[in-house]
This record gives structure tokens, sequence and C-alpha cells, in this order.
């Protein structure tokens, strides 16, 4: 399956994420997972430009999946047909970035933990939490750049993973805080972002003002983060991602914990 350019520009232009901006609790990553296999990149774009509805410009996590094919060569690769299976399905299987979001919104609203593969199947990023994109094209966690290879002369900006995201930034980052600003989230965590600096300038140029503070880390309990607090939503960056390297439990942190210190 190929990548046609008209939908890649319309995902480019609209696609922001999954779930409401009227959610309390925000998770802006860096990008949205996946990339390293172009039909499922494809399958996605396609879905996503059939809707043709994308005024909100979050869409249905769930809907998405359903219309994305599972792709794997290892051992699940007859357990699952699509990626709402993997996920949402009867056997679905817990997400390891996802389980500590979960965690860290009910830590925030003071609520008990729920059992995480019941709430990622059920409720996850449907109302209560939104998951925001920075950068909107999916790519693998280890940030390789698999579009460069893509036969598209008009789409120069993503020869370089450099040159994708000195182009798609200053629009995107100005949108999101003009959702932000509209919508007024609780908290907005913005984590494994390797730009603090220019994030912490975005912000500061957009609500004027604000100042930012450096939250030492605990090891085992808090990851190192930046805080800023506006007028009814608190705002933590960090270049750490909620999930354990590895599953090692000695390379993580309890993100309820840092919710509840909020």
């Amino acid at each position: 399956m190929l990548i046609k350019e008209h939908t890649l520009q319309h995902w480019l232009d609209h696609f922001y994420g999954f779930g409401s901006w009227d959610s309390a609790v925000w998770f802006v990553g860096y990008e949205e997972g996946g990339g390293d296999l172009p039909e499922e990149v494809a399958e996605k774009l396609d879905y996503f430009y059939s809707l043709q509805s994308n005024a909100s410009q979050l869409c249905d996590l769930r809907n998405l999946y359903r219309h994305t094919t599972f792709q794997t060569d290892g051992p699940r690769a007859n357990l699952f047909h699509t990626l709402y299976d993997y996920r949402f399905g009867e056997h679905a299987v817990l997400h390891g970035i996802w389980k500590n979001l979960i965690a860290f919104a009910h830590g925030y609203q003071g609520k008990v933990i729920p059992d995480l593969l019941t709430y990622q199947k059920k409720q996850f990023a449907i109302s209560s939490e939104a998951l925001i994109a920075l950068y909107p094209l999916p790519s693998p966690h280890n940030h390789a750049w698999y579009y460069s290879w893509l036969d598209l002369p008009q789409k120069s900006i993503l020869k370089t993973r450099k040159r994708y995201e000195e182009h798609i930034y200053p629009q995107r980052i100005q949108n999101i805080l003009n959702k932000a600003q509209e919508h007024k989230p609780k908290v907005i965590l913005l984590y494994g972002m390797n730009t603090i600096n220019q994030l912490k300038r975005s912000i500061q140029e957009f609500f004027q003002g604000v100042e930012f503070r450096l939250v030492k880390g605990t090891k085992l309990e808090i990851p190192q983060h930046h805080r800023a607090d506006l007028p009814g939503t608190t705002i933590l960056i960090t270049t750490q991602t909620p999930a354990l390297k590895h599953n090692r439990a000695e390379s993580g942190f309890d993100w309820a914990k840092l919710a509840r210190e909020i």
C-alpha cells in the first residue's frame, strides 16, 4: 500500500492525537508511535483522510486502530488482526506507556489506580485523557526516520527529521497552546521531550509572564521536570518517558506519585 501525498498532507495539517480537548488531563508525547512499516502508516493516513471531518483535530483512537492491520513477524503474528485487537480486544496487551499515563491521571484526581488493562480497553483516551502528539507523523521509539524514502518530490521537508521538525514545530506548538488556552485542562504533561528549552520559550512567549521552575528528580519516584502554573492549568515538561526500559523496575518512576504532588 502506497502512502499518498494528499492523505499525508491532510495528516500533517490536521492530526493532533486522540481523545477530547475538554479532557482534564493532556498527555503530549513527542510523536505518534509506529512509522517503521509504510503499510501501517498508509492505513492510518487513509482512514484519517476518509473521515473528512477533523474540526476537532483529535480522533477516536479505537476506530483508527480498527482500520490498522497488526503487522509483526514475531510470535504474536497470528494472535491479532488489527491494532484494535492488540490493544482493546479480548486478549489485549497492556501498553508499556499507557499504563503509567493511566496511573498519572488517577493519581492526579486522587483516585485509586484501577485494573490497568481493563481501563485501557474500556476508558483510556476517550473523555478523561487526551493523547496529543507534538509532531504528527508516526515514528518508532528509537526515533529512526523512515520518511526520507518517500517518492514525493513536493515533500522535501521529509528528507531529514531535522528539516521536518523545524518546518512543523512553529504552527504545531501554536495550535496546541491555543487549544490549551481555550479548553484550560487541569494538567498538561509533556513527556519524552528533547527540546526542553525550545518548549519553555514557546510557552513563555504565548503565556506572557509565566515562569518555569526546575523540580529535581528522585530515583524510582519522581522524574526531573520543569513546572509552570497558569491560572487553572499546570504544565510539566520532562525528558523522561513513562515506560520501564527493558521492563526493568530500577529504571522507572512512580508516575501516580508525581501527579499526586502537583
